[in-house]
């Protein structure tokens, strides 16, 4: 599995096997971790075998069950840290996906209390990402037409189009998908609209619009 075919596999997942995330899988995803704290100065941690986090009624009220792997998106607070969040954690939900994981962020249905993650002076805990092997491939929302999600002058060129392709397929909180894309020449700027995470889902969608539009196809603005 491609990356590409990633972002079309993903899904959000609450239910879980007692699969244990082990060997290469486990190797490779802890080694994804590290490269994106490397670029991004965040404090990203993969908690395993530990059920806590998600064994309180709000873990319930979410529908989540047999999670005992997240992923603690942890950093210093700075102007641009929830966007940071959103794109190194989106990042490294796909390749979980292309490891045969099942993911779900999760801003509040957790104990965050209760999380396991170390969080250093200076430090915040963001959210989660809830990982493992699922019960099932979860399911696809419907979302907005892309021509609701951007504006241009004119026609817009291929790479634009498949990478608001894949920023519409973009997980966002309560797929509220409140952000908007303007592009001029081959300079595109996206910007968060009012809304709860948006700023997180703007990194988020910000690096699947990457990832399909190709990097060397644009500058962001």
């Amino acid at each position: 599995m491609n990356i590409l075919e990633a972002i079309e596999a993903r899904h959000s997942v609450r239910r879980y096997t007692d699969k244990k995330i082990e060997g290469e899988v486990l190797q490779a995803l802890i080694e994804e971790i590290a490269q994106c704290n490397a670029e991004s100065g965040l404090n990203i941690q993969l908690i395993t075998d530990e059920p806590e986090a998600f064994s309180g009624p709000m873990a319930h009220y979410g529908h989540f069950s047999g999670v005992t792997n997240y992923i603690a998106l942890v950093g210093k607070k700075q102007p641009n840290f929830d966007e940071l969040v959103g794109y190194y954690g989106e990042r490294i939900v796909l390749k979980a996906q292309m490891l045969g994981l099942n993911t779900c962020w999760v801003a509040l249905t957790y104990s965050k209390g209760k999380s396991k993650c170390k969080i250093e002076k200076g430090e915040k805990l963001s959210m989660v990402i809830s990982v493992g092997y699922g019960k099932n491939r979860g399911r696809a929302h419907t979302g907005k037409p892309i021509e609701e999600l951007y504006k241009a002058d004119g026609e817009i060129p291929d790479w634009f189009r498949r990478g608001m392709v894949a920023a519409e397929k973009a997980p966002t909180a309560t797929n509220q998908q409140k952000f908007l894309f303007t592009l001029s020449g081959n300079t595109v700027k996206a910007k968060a609209m009012t809304g709860f995470y948006s700023k997180v889902d703007l990194g988020i969608v910000k690096y699947h619009f990457e990832v399909a539009a190709g990097k060397e196809n644009f500058n962001w603005a």
